[in-house]
């Protein structure tokens, strides 16, 4: 690379090694999310500024690349710096994620659509983070959804059908934490926490894994929340847990609660779990006393606050961190259809995947370089070539060069896997001597 040629900050060029284990994951996912019955469909890149600063977007929103108007005056920029008002300049954004395109596009097409609508939509999407490592502001998203669905078949689905993109990938051992966000706002009303300060105490307590109980009480102090809720939380937290809590179900959520929660709500968030605990043992064929795939994790939040009822994220318990993650949203399409459309959806953290998967072998099997003598003529060569595409090989021709190795080095990174010379003497296919590379 020469020097101070870059992409711009936070975005990436992928070499064709790269680019080619990106499209193999990809291709995985797509398979897979179809043979569950989901649809893709796609969206623009951009959408009008007000709907992505709709309040639909969380914190990202901040975060949105802004698309100047066209033909805009100094007059328009000098009112735009009198009034603070610098939203006036923009009327279109990058979407920074994928779930208020879909909300449109639903609103946008819904007589077009089944009644009960599972959609995949995968990605780039934009977003102005400070770079560093493992955080782009160019990134891929790969989501389904489901629309219309107002009961737990919706998040079983999703459940099931991500968990096999996971395993045709290669990524074996994931489970899955669950939570629900009226579980969460009930503990904070046992707790005692006041209707206006819930949304800054659950961010809060998404912190937990990360600065402990400790931090957690600290920061909610801190600011000021209500100090009985505090103590409440707090006796709650530092509770004496038994280390096993029984099989998934009913029993052993309502065991990780306080009391006074909503029975309906831990019989539904029950149900998801048992479902999908079911479809992962009969799809791996684990049987009882492994390792579970289901979790119930009390203090899941997810910090979009969009969410409405069950939250979910698969993890690998080597990795340390999250894989992916999704829940449901019932509310957001209302907000442009003016009626409320059921809705869920689950997001695979593909820039984190697609660093832990390889190319299977199979996929370069038949890859092969001819390295040619520049006394060769150009016509045989690009026969010789469609000969060999004709039977379903890859093909590359490369000059013979000094430095022989090098070059077999190079393609062999490129992903070929064996090479054959070409001479004046080459009349066919049936000529070559293929040789292994590596």
């Amino acid at each position: 690379m020469a020097p101070g040629v870059t992409p711009p900050r936070g975005m990436r060029d992928f070499l064709p090694a790269e680019k080619a284990r990106r499209e193999h994951a990809l291709g995985v996912i797509r398979r897979v999310y179809s043979n569950f019955g989901f649809d893709e469909i796609e969206t623009p890149v951009v959408e009008d500024y007000a709907r992505l600063h709709s309040g639909l977007g969380g914190d990202n929103e901040k975060l949105a690349f802004n698309v100047q108007k066209r033909g805009l005056t100094p007059d328009d920029l000098g009112r735009a710096v009198n009034t603070g008002d610098l939203s006036s300049l923009t009327d279109l954004g990058l979407r920074f994620d994928l779930t208020v395109p879909l909300a449109r596009f639903y609103a946008t097409h819904r007589g077009d659509l089944p009644p009960v609508f599972r959609s995949i939509q995968i990605a780039p999407v934009w977003r102005a983070e400070r770079p560093q490592k493992g955080r782009y502001r160019q990134f891929v998203q790969c989501d389904i959804d489901i629309i219309g669905e107002a009961g737990p078949l919706a998040e079983i689905e999703l459940l099931t059908a991500t968990a096999g993109a996971l395993r045709e990938l290669g990524l074996t051992g994931c489970r899955v934490r669950i939570n629900d966000r009226r579980l969460l706002t009930g503990m904070l009303d046992v707790f005692g926490f006041e209707p206006d300060e819930r949304s800054q105490v659950l961010i809060t307590i998404d912190k937990l894994d990360k600065v402990g109980v400790g931090g957690v009480l600290e920061e909610l102090r801190t600011r000021g929340a209500t100090s009985a809720a505090v103590d409440a939380l707090e006796l709650f937290l530092t509770r004496v847990v038994p280390e096993n809590p029984g099989p998934f179900g009913e029993a052993q959520i309502r065991a990780q609660l306080p009391d006074g929660i909503d029975d309906a709500v831990i019989a539904e968030l029950a149900s998801i779990g048992v479902a999908a605990e079911q479809a992962d043992a009969a799809a791996t064929g684990r049987e009882a006393g492994d390792a579970p795939f289901v979790v119930f994790d009390p203090f899941l939040v997810r910090g979009m606050g969009y969410y409405t009822g069950p939250i979910f994220e698969i993890e690998h318990p080597e990795l340390g961190y999250s894989l992916g993650g999704g829940g449901r949203y019932d509310g957001m399409i209302g907000r442009f259809l003016g009626s409320d459309v059921p809705a869920t959806g689950f997001s695979i953290g593909f820039e984190r995947i697609v660093d832990l998967i390889d190319l299977p072998e199979a996929s370069a099997a038949d890859s092969l370089v001819l390295v040619y003598d520049k006394s060769v003529p150009p016509v045989r060569l690009v026969s010789l070539k469609a000969e060999l595409v004709a039977e379903g090989r890859r093909v590359r021709l490369e000059p013979r060069v000094k430095n022989l190795k090098a070059l077999l080095a190079r393609v062999e990174t490129d992903g070929f896997r064996s090479f054959a010379f070409v001479t004046e003497q080459t009349a066919s296919a049936s000529d070559l001597e293929i040789k292994p590379l590596g």
